[in-house]
């Protein structure tokens, strides 16, 4: 049952890529319809019957053309519809008994009710009753009060009554659609105001805070300053109301961050904060994932400023996370730190078997947020395939220069080595 339900909806979305064909199987399926129908006769008092007599061959070509007009209902409704209408006219003056041609006037009746305005409809549906039944009852052998006339009537009304419906449910799922999707943007809007505002207190509230705190310490800092000297006792109570001032703001802003904790976040950070001088730990966990590593290290110099250690760790730590999404299995990367100049240069390359080309700029936020903090640092990141497959990543980090400091090496600083 499952497999059957799966095929159904293969089919479906089939046929709804590809209007053409389904437009097609409709039109052979009402040819087969018209052919049945030729062979059911009328007989007066008797009803309908079935003879083996076969059509004419004029009313087989009629509803031959009829059926392929339908092919190109959707593209050219009023075509199509002027075309069976035409068709329909010409057997109902012709033939006797007609065949019925008037099948492919309703499907494209329908069409056109369904693909047009509803005062459209209504014009074009009672112009084709008019004609098609007036046909009928002028040309027709049959008396003019016959059943078959006051069906051809009936059943082009229905074709435009249903065309309609289908029209107005279709616009009616439409507006529900987009009442939900405006409904979708203003929580999303709402929700955005609602941050904006409270980031916006927050801000007041910290600036409130740090401002008048500030502002006694520097008032009580410049007394002390001014009567250490003559009157030491005056001093210490000022240096005392300093502290008491520094204390207050920072009981204040800790209060007021404290909004902004996630709940279940400890009140105060005990790792250290992320840099080279742990990527040996970051390294061996992504090894424990299963991807070859190679690091090297070629510098001497001191550690990296704070802000450009963190920004160099977080990029090899976003690289190496989207080479073990989308390389592929069997992938191997390879992580550099070198210091040229006043400059650091992080690269982080892969060989990509599986596609590692896949890592570039996706539907996802790493390679963004990388670029982001390296251009917030005056540097600029690189990333793209690689010639002959895998993916590279290249950040150049500004770095001040230092002077008269001790080689020894630091954080970014361990020359030659290679995990």
């Amino acid at each position: 049952m499952t497999t059957l339900g799966t095929g159904v909806l293969r089919v479906r979305h089939w046929l709804r890529d590809h209007p053409l064909a389904l437009d097609a199987s409709l039109a052979l399926a009402v040819l087969v319809a018209m052919v049945v129908g030729s062979f059911v006769h009328p007989r007066p008092g008797e009803g309908p019957s079935f003879e083996t007599r076969p059509p004419a061959v004029s009313g087989v070509l009629l509803m031959v053309a009829g059926a392929v007009a339908l092919i190109w209902r959707r593209r050219s409704p009023m075509v199509v519809l002027a075309v069976t209408v035409g068709l329909t006219v010409v057997e109902l003056v012709k033939s006797d008994p007609p065949a019925p041609v008037v099948m492919a006037t309703v499907i494209a009746l329908c069409t056109v009710a369904a693909r047009t305005d509803r005062p459209t409809t209504w014009r074009v549906g009672l112009l084709t009753v008019a004609v098609l039944t007036g046909s009928a009852m002028l040309f027709g052998a049959a008396p003019w009060y016959s059943q078959e006339n006051f069906g051809v009537f009936a059943w082009t009304g229905m074709a435009c009554a249903a065309g309609d419906a289908v029209r107005s449910r279709r616009a009616f799922v439409d507006a529900i659609r987009e009442r939900a999707e405006r409904a979708e943007r203003s929580r999303d809007e709402e929700a955005r105001r609602r941050v904006a505002e409270e980031r916006l207190r927050i801000a007041r509230d910290l600036h409130d805070v740090v401002a008048h705190h500030i502002a006694l310490v520097n008032v009580q800092a410049g007394v002390a300053a001014h009567v250490m000297d003559k009157r030491p006792d005056q001093a210490k109570e000022a240096l005392a109301h300093v502290r008491e001032a520094s204390r207050s703001a920072l009981d204040e802003l800790r209060a007021t961050v404290g909004l902004l904790r996630q709940s279940g976040d400890p009140a105060a950070p005990t790792e250290p904060a992320p840099g080279l001088a742990v990527l040996d730990a970051l390294v061996d966990t992504v090894r424990r994932a299963g991807l070859p590593v190679e690091l090297v290290y070629a510098d001497r110099r001191p550690p990296l400023p704070a802000a450009v250690d963190l920004a160099a760790y977080r990029v090899i730590q976003e690289a190496l996370t989207n080479v073990r999404k989308h390389a592929g299995p069997g992938a191997r990367a390879e992580v550099s730190v070198v210091r040229v100049g006043s400059t650091a240069e992080v690269t982080v390359i892969d060989n990509g078997f599986g596609g590692g080309g896949c890592h570039g700029d996706g539907g996802g936020h790493g390679l963004l947020g990388m670029r982001e903090r390296v251009t917030a640092l005056g540097g600029t990141l690189t990333a793209g395939p690689r010639y002959g497959g895998g993916f590279r990543v290249h950040a150049i980090l500004p770095v001040e220069a230092r002077t008269g400091e001790s080689g020894e090496p630091g954080a970014a600083g361990r020359t030659g080595e290679t995990a």
